[in-house]
């Protein structure tokens, strides 16, 4: 069925269709100001519509390492199956109260669909790699990081008619749905172990895959507040020097921003190969860490100077993510690498849930000048983490 028998053609399909179906996953949260203007929306209900989704996610990747789904089913078919889904969850926001459980329900159903598109889509790409993993994973992420910042880029044509960019999102998760029966599948594909609960304790047990996963925590702590929360920080910024078009301003800066991410991922998957993931990763949150300080003297600035900080910010927060997954890989034994990335994955996203609801927290007791100061320890852990990392006594533990 698939029309894309060669390696490009099937990863420029497989990377498109990751592009559009990744729009659902901040569909909700690129449009919190337009809603919040609308129904009043609490803090707690602006974090939930992100949260909900991270949660989900992590309940769909349990699931579908218990059950191998990723394994016993054709890849091409599990994520057009979780992206029509994901597509009905995100429209029916349309028809209920934002800031009811409903909705957050929806988020959580959106959520586990994305575990159905995110890693099968980089499992489908995996099949056609071929001494080249770091610059592929490196696509593909930028590919996610992309379809991630799309809504901000709906939200910033359609200003404050929210309804739009949920359309919009659904429609481009349609399409993916469509498109990703035409990619091929590499010659490579093998299945992957199956979840083995006793090996989770293997993450924590060896040194370097115990550092590896501190860094990416890290990382993680940072990565999706920040997304969440960096339209919102500039929308404020501009707000509170009576700009005009402050939110769609903002929208457009979380595209930007977000968007950004998606040079930096090829760009460090292009240089990991050749200079080190552990050191890739320990530049890239040195620059993302020195990006977020800045944003407190930055609350001041004129918008050509916000946007200039978080297109930096933005290219260098992502540009570390893809060599954690790769590192756990040449760190674990090969039985349980699959239990490790599982393992990696979920306790990730767990935490980015505490990390988006208490920066939201912070902004409401501190303003938004000040709140990006309390996802600023994460990236400096990573970085000693991967300084540690780099010593050649422990990388031969």
């Amino acid at each position: 069925m698939a029309w894309a028998d060669s390696k490009r053609a099937s990863i420029s399909i497989i990377a498109f269709c990751q592009v559009m179906a990744m729009a659902l996953w901040f569909s909700a949260s690129a449009i919190v100001p337009a809603l919040t203007a609308e129904f009043h929306l609490s803090a707690f209900s602006q974090a939930a519509l992100t949260s909900g989704v991270q949660a989900g996610f992590v309940i769909g990747c349990l699931a579908s390492a218990v059950f191998g789904l990723a394994d016993r089913l054709d890849p091409r078919r599990f994520f057009a199956f979780a992206t029509m889904i994901g597509a009905v969850a995100n429209l029916l926001l349309l028809a209920v109260d934002p800031a009811s459980p409903v909705a957050i329900a929806l988020r959580v159903v959106t959520g586990m669909c994305m575990a159905g598109i995110y890693p099968v889509g980089m499992k489908l790409a995996s099949t056609w790699a071929k001494g080249d993993m770091g610059l592929m994973v490196g696509i593909l992420v930028g590919a996610l990081t992309l379809g991630s910042a799309a809504p901000h880029l709906f939200n910033a044509f359609g200003g404050m008619q929210w309804r739009i960019p949920l359309v919009a999102a659904s429609a481009s998760a349609f399409i993916a749905a469509f498109l990703i029966a035409f990619a091929g599948v590499g010659p490579n594909r093998a299945p992957a172990p199956r979840f083995d609960p006793s090996a989770a304790l293997t993450a924590w047990r060896d040194v370097p895959l115990r550092l590896a996963n501190l860094g990416y925590l890290g990382h993680m702590w940072e990565l999706y507040a920040m997304w969440t929360w960096v339209g919102v920080y500039v929308t404020a910024a501009l707000a509170a020097r009576g700009a005009q078009s402050a939110g769609r301003l903002g929208s457009l800066a979380a595209f930007v921003a977000i968007g950004a991410g998606a040079l930096g991922a090829v760009a460090a998957g292009f240089f990991a190969d050749r200079r080190g993931r552990a050191n890739v990763a320990a530049w890239a949150m040195m620059i993302s860490a020195t990006c977020c300080a800045l944003t407190v003297p930055a609350f001041n600035a004129p918008f050509g100077v916000l946007l200039l900080l978080v297109a930096l910010w933005g290219f260098s927060v992502v540009a570390d993510s893809a060599q954690f997954s790769a590192i756990v890989s040449e760190t674990t034994d090969d039985e349980y690498v699959g239990t490790a990335l599982t393992v990696q994955t979920c306790l990730g996203f767990l935490l980015t849930m505490v990390s988006i609801r208490l920066t939201s927290a912070a902004a409401e007791w501190l303003g938004w000048r000040w709140a990006f100061l309390l996802i600023l320890p994460g990236p400096i852990l990573g970085v000693q983490a991967m300084l540690a990392l780099m010593k050649p006594r422990i990388r031969e533990e």
